[in-house]
């Protein structure tokens, strides 16, 4: 008998092992019809778990920061990397190989995780871990040629000696950090998701460039304005679709002048009416929540004489943060700011001479192609009055918990891959001839070295030579005290309107005509007002000789931004920070005075009038304890839909172009009885006014509750949250106390903002301040997690140690890691 429990229990506990080391499979219904289910891959949990090799070994503490040594054979010198008391790492080497190996590893160490999911999401590679849920993204990526872009990288990059030679710096020192790995240390992320770390690669860091080219300048409205244009014809969109608002303050100040005879492009495409309706979904896009500022202004302006630069580039907030910040320094150069997890170099920043910053320039380079087939299987296509054959590719996919490969063909042409396919002969096929296919400079990462090293205007100025896409407005300021900007980058050659909607892609005429040479890109040095800034507004005034289109521009930052550096004069670093936190809007300026012009006050009762007083009294400022910026979006949105109702209903399945804030707010004031508000469901001939006091007792009868609830504001109604970059919740932070609107210098969303603030004073003595809201660490169980949000949050900075040499102690070193 004890024999048979013996076996029994023996065999219950295999049993048991045997479960917690397997991964489970389980289905749930989805949330849209319960009667259908999707895989749910459960990791195995009892590594997890394991006391040797489970979460419990990711625990860190500062104590755990004790000084090491790193014997690396093939390195040329010795490397010494000095940790400040944030966990900065200060890379001193003998040669920029070296460092780059060091920056290699140190980032590896400390973001591991964040780099291969990255790479994994960019390459079409996420349902190896995550199971079937990261299929439809693997599918959309592989389509959209992401692998093709990021290979046409590395074989850029391999053509120039240097770059090649950084690279292979680079991630050997990512490798030599994932040979260290043992079960134990592996990241929690990786422990959760039970998958073991890969070698790094050339590819999986061109595979992150390629992520930030999408996330930069993928953005069009190539569909929605085909559709817009056919449904509503042409006269009636370009009145709502208007490319040009005349109260516009460009990057490049009006009225600079041109002094280059223009490239043509081709022979004007075809009337686009043409093209009929496209009846695709179209994929998700996040281009119209991302926005940055930077500016620089000269020494005439500020109180020390010098010149300020300012950078805070706005993108998804995530934990860890998108930037790690690094200290590099060599015998030709020393260099401080942020880089891209997976990339080397720092690509905002600054040195003793110069700084540097970016924020995006937005224009489309991203254009729609119907494809005319010639077969039913869809192996060719017309093309130039000739048939021409079709690229088939085969791309086969892994998922977690599945035996079987996936399989997916994608049909490439002359124009790109066709992204927009169905077996459906209405609909039409389309192409997608995109700038992230060009093969890139080989030198392009060589840019930031350049501005790493460079200590004047010209060097700035070769430096950016090297640099294609996606497109940056550079901005600049020397302790020489010149200041400048570059809307940087290559830009197709177009006709007017050329990339607006979707083009035949019968003629190769209606492709671009070769790209802006890259001394007549937009660009100014010291102007006479005294400052440069951009926050993807235009980027240049009409007199600009090339044409140029963006999905949305943006139309209220950059004037407030410009206004504010215009009434300046003696300024401060301490301005500049200010100005980045500022929560001013115009859209709610201008805004409030179109829908309150048209407001009906004789309708409202005595609550809503209250709430109209308030409303009159705001200064549009969208601080975090405040309740008037509540009610604004509020009214707005519903102002907004209601007005355009029979533009915004249209399914899915026929995706249409929103107009943008300032037409609907000019249409408003200007030409209220316009036959756009009119309601065509009824009788009656609706006006603005109309609209807006519908609107307005809408947004009162809807907000009634939570307004007489005494912690009711717009930080508690907006729940800005930094989620993990795994949608983690236990790794995230929810609901933060901040203000900030996405039309506001300060443009912090929901789950977007500035991802990095900094101010450099220039001088002889350069002084800088940063803050991004997180930690240098990606490991949630480390004290250096979460160490930059609080200050983030209050609007406060770090003063950066920018080091002299290894020996300099103005500021405490925790510890440090030398290479041999």
């Amino acid at each position: 008998m004890k024999i048979f429990k013996f076996l029994l229990s023996l065999s219950l506990l295999l049993g048991l092992i045997y479960f917690l080391d397997k991964p489970i499979s389980l289905k749930e219904p989805l949330p849209d019809d319960p009667t259908k289910f999707k895989e749910v891959n459960v990791p195995a949990i009892g590594p997890f778990f394991s006391p040797f090799t489970g979460f419990w070994q990711n625990a860190e503490s500062v104590k755990d920061l004790v000084p090491t040594k790193i014997e690396v054979p093939e390195m040329k010198g010795k490397v010494n990397i000095a940790f400040d008391e944030r966990l900065v790492p200060h890379i001193f080497a003998e040669n920029m190989e070296d460092a780059v190996f060091a920056q290699g590893y140190v980032v590896a160490k400390m973001r591991y995780f964040q780099m291969d999911l990255i790479s994994r999401a960019a390459g079409g590679r996420l349902a190896e871990i995550v199971g079937a849920d990261g299929l439809e993204n693997d599918l959309l990526k592989r389509r959209q040629g992401m692998a093709y872009g990021a290979e046409l990288a590395v074989a850029s990059w391999k053509q120039d000696p240097e770059v090649n030679a950084l690279m292979e710096a680079f991630t050997a020192g990512v490798n030599k950090y994932v040979s260290e790995l043992k079960p134990k240390d592996y990241p929690i992320e990786l422990k959760l998701l039970g998958y073991k770390p890969e070698p790094w690669s050339f590819y999986k860091s061109a595979l992150i460039k390629k992520y930030m080219d999408q996330t930069l300048c993928f953005g069009e409205d190539d569909l929605e304005a085909s559709n817009a244009l056919k449904i509503l014809g042409n006269d009636t969109f370009q009145r709502l679709y208007p490319e040009v608002d005349p109260k516009e303050s460009p990057v490049i100040p009006i009225g600079t002048p041109w002094n280059f005879t223009p490239v043509k492009p081709n022979e004007k495409p075809e009337i686009q009416e043409a093209i009929g309706l496209i009846h695709h979904k179209v994929y998700e896009k996040e281009r119209a929540v991302l926005g940055s500022n930077n500016w620089a202004v000269s020494g005439s302006k500020t109180r020390s004489g010098k010149p300020i630069l300012s950078n805070d580039p706005h993108l998804k907030l995530t934990l860890p943060s998108i930037w790690f910040e690094v200290q590099i320094q060599t015998p030709t150069a020393n260099f401080y700011g942020v880089s891209v997890p997976g990339i080397p170099g720092v690509l905002i920043g600054f040195n003793e001479n110069i700084a540097w910053g970016e924020t995006n320039v937005g224009h489309d380079m991203n254009d729609w192609y119907q494809i005319s087939w010639t077969d039913k299987a869809k192996t060719s296509y017309q093309y130039d009055g000739g048939v021409k054959a079709a690229k088939i590719v085969v791309d086969s996919f892994r998922v977690k918990g599945r035996d079987s490969l996936v399989y997916d063909t994608v049909r490439w042409t002359e124009w790109g891959p066709v992204v927009y396919e169905s077996n459906n002969e209405a609909w039409h096929d389309l192409a997608m001839h995109w700038v992230g296919h060009e093969k890139p400079n080989p030198k392009e990462l060589l840019t930031f070295f350049g501005l790493g090293a460079g200590k004047n205007y010209d060097d700035y100025r070769q430096a950016l030579t090297n640099y294609d896409y996606p497109a940056q407005n550079f901005v600049f300021a020397s302790k020489d005290g010149d200041i400048g900007i570059t809307a940087n980058g290559i830009f197709p050659i177009k006709n007017k309107e050329q990339g607006r909607f979707v083009q035949d892609g019968t003629n190769s005429k209606n492709g671009w005509a070769g790209f802006v040479p890259k001394n007549q890109v937009p660009a100014t040095k010291n102007p006479q007002r005294g400052f440069v800034a951009s926050a993807n507004q235009k980027s240049t005034d009409e007199t600009y000789p090339y044409y140029y289109n963006s999905p949305h521009f943006d139309y209220y930052r950059g004037r407030y931004i410009n206004r504010r550096l215009a009434e300046m004069d003696s300024v401060t670093a301490l301005d500049m920070m200010k100005l980045q936190n500022d929560n001013y809007s115009i859209h709610a300026e201008e805004g409030m005075k179109a829908m309150l012009s048209q407001l009906d006050t004789t309708q409202l009762d005595n609550i809503q009038k209250q709430v109209l007083n308030k409303m009159r009294s705001w200064d549009f400022r969208f601080d975090k304890d405040k309740v008037e910026p509540v009610v604004f979006v509020t009214w707005w949105q519903k102002f907004y839909e209601m007005s355009f109702e029979e533009v915004l209903g249209y399914p899915d399945s026929i995706p249409m172009l929103k107009p943008e804030r300032w037409r609907v707010i000019d249409l408003a004031q200007n030409y209220p009885n316009d036959i756009i508000f009119d309601d065509k469901k009824t009788p009656e001939r609706e006006t603005a006014k109309n609209i807006s006091t519908a609107s307005f007792k809408a947004t009162t009868k809807e907000l009634a509750e939570n307004l007489l609830k005494p912690d009711f504001s717009w930080s508690s109604y907006k729940k800005t949250s930094i989620m993990h970059v795994a949608r983690i919740p236990a790794f995230s932070k929810m609901d933060l106390p901040v203000g900030g609107y996405g039309q506001a210098p300060n443009a912090i969303s929901s789950g977007n903002g500035p991802s990095w603030r900094m101010v450099v004073e220039l001088g002889d003595v350069v002084k800088a301040w940063g803050v991004f809201p997180g930690g240098q660490s990606g490991n949630p169980g480390s004290p250096f997690y979460m160490t930059g949000i609080d200050k983030w949050v209050a609007g406060e900075y770090n003063e950066l140690f920018f080091m002299k040499n290894a020996t300099d102690s103005r500021q405490p070193i925790i510890y440090s890691i030398q290479i041999n």
